[in-house]
């Protein structure tokens, strides 16, 4: 008996459930963090022609909508000053559905490939450094993390897999590294909450991030990524369909991206792909040109670590910061590992990031945030005097040594040199090298050396170089 009782109880909830008119957007739950002080929707769908009534609790007024005859329904809503926990119901003449715990505070986008989706618990034989610390730590009602499920589509689709979860070490231990520690680090300083969506895949190709429209005009690019070959998270748009088109109608901030690794066979296109996605993304999104702020790849040996095919690549993501406006890059070339394409150090990645959004997007003054640039080079007699700009304070090898420059006269041979710092300057030379021409500085895909060059708050020139030999 008690067993009839039983399945017909999951009957009549089966049945219930199918009977359910109201339906939200996949991104739309429970425990979700709302953008603070601005417009955002909610979406979903319901039976054509329904009338619904969508009520905040930190709005006094409630709001009527009627669904189309899709059943389709989007209405928008002002949100307050930080704070929570808030209600949000949906009701129809004969249903309701209630969202609760939902937070204002400050929501990022988090994209890219395997290190942006590398989790605190790390990867087989690849660990996160103090991983262990920091989830101890982790318990933060006021941080709320929602992964997006891996998923390709040929079109774009409006749903996705996932839910929004409280960090905890259990939830951060599951989810991207970087994403959870920038959100930990924005949450300490702002004292809001912070809500991170990451949407990422290992391996995948910026290519595929792009939506059809964008990447169809990218003639190269889009050949080599529709081919029949092409892996499935690396043929054109298939992941902008898949895993950002489902979120356009979600009010963000902003974004930070962790990709390139896949793209360093074609880099001589990587800046201007970077740069049409996050226009993509932007007009998509459609709440501005929002902050986008990358990490540069780190080091690593592909094989060889003296070939030159990721400093290119390197090179490319570098220019790409003056084709995109409201960008920042996170300069990892002193956390690179030569045989290990994941490196440990994330917190250092995420404390970068942080420090362009924290001076840039919220208006942080009194501490420093982009990396040293090269900006300049004369030659003096045998030595090649070098400029940086964004040090404002000079450079510092912090007590190690560095010997990963090189420099080069007419016969564009390249000899390892020396350097001394001269405040904002560094004088590079060798004896093998009567006239400098060109220099190099960590120019190649893992360089060895026991220092790199910083300004005095820490952070790394990139790899550079004055010529353009062997492009």
């Amino acid at each position: 008996m008690k067993t009839k009782i039983f399945l017909l109880s999951i009957f009549l909830f089966s049945f219930l459930a199918a009977q359910s008119q109201i339906k939200l957007a996949s991104i739309l739950g429970d425990n979700m963090v709302l953008q603070r002080n601005s417009e955002v929707k909610l979406w979903g769908k319901a039976k054509p022609g329904e009338k619904l009534i969508i009520k905040a609790d930190w709005n006094t007024a409630s709001m009527n909508t009627t669904c189309n005859e899709k059943g389709e329904w989007l209405v928008k809503i002002k949100t307050s000053e930080a704070g929570g926990p808030h209600t949000i119901s949906i009701a129809s003449p004969k249903e309701k559905v209630v969202l609760k715990n939902i937070l204002l505070g400050e929501v990022w986008l988090c994209s890219g490939q395997s290190n942006m989706e590398m989790p605190m618990n790390g990867f087989n034989d690849s660990p996160i450094n103090g991983a262990n610390e920091l989830l101890l730590d982790a318990d933060n009602d006021n941080i709320r993390l929602f992964k997006v499920a891996r998923a390709i589509s040929a079109s774009p689709v409006d749903t996705c897999s996932g839910s929004w979860s409280p960090a905890s070490a259990e939830t951060a231990g599951q989810f991207s590294a970087v994403a959870y520690l920038y959100a930990k680090e924005l949450q300490q300083k702002l004292k809001v909450p912070v809500g991170v969506i990451c949407s990422s895949w290992g391996g995948s190709a910026i290519e595929a991030w792009m939506s059809h429209e964008t990447i169809l005009p990218f003639t190269e690019a889009y050949a080599r990524s529709t081919q029949p070959k092409s892996a499935i998270h690396q043929r054109a748009s298939n992941l902008y369909n898949g895993m950002i088109s489902p979120l356009i109608h979600f009010a963000i901030k902003g974004a930070i991206w962790y990709q390139g690794e896949s793209n360093i066979g074609n880099y001589k296109e990587y800046a201007a792909l970077q740069a049409g996605m996050v226009a993509n993304w932007r007009k998509d999104f459609g709440v501005g040109e929002f902050p986008f702020y990358f990490v540069q790849i780190a080091p690593y040996w592909y094989n060889n670590s003296k070939a030159i095919n990721s400093a290119l690549q390197r090179d490319e993501q570098l220019k790409s910061v003056s084709l995109i406006h409201n960008s920042g890059m996170a300069c990892t070339l002193d956390i690179g590992e030569e045989k290990n394409i994941h490196p440990a150090e994330k917190l250092t990645v995420s404390k970068r990031l942080a420090f362009w959004a924290l001076a840039e997007t919220y208006g942080i003054k009194g501490f420093s945030y982009k990396s040293p640039n090269f900006s300049g080079m004369t030659v003096k007699d045998t030595l090649a005097v070098l400029s940086f700009d964004n040090a404002a304070m000079g450079m510092s090898t912090f007590g190690k040594e560095v010997n990963c420059f090189e420099v080069a006269g007419s016969d564009s041979i390249f000899y390892p040199a020396k350097f001394a710092i001269k405040a904002k300057q560094a004088n590079v030379w060798s004896p093998k090298v009567k006239v400098p021409v060109a220099v190099r500085y960590g120019f190649c895909n893992f360089p060895v050396t026991t220092g790199y060059l910083y300004n005095t708050a820490g952070l790394p020139v990139p790899s550079f170089r004055t010529d353009n030999w062997g492009r």
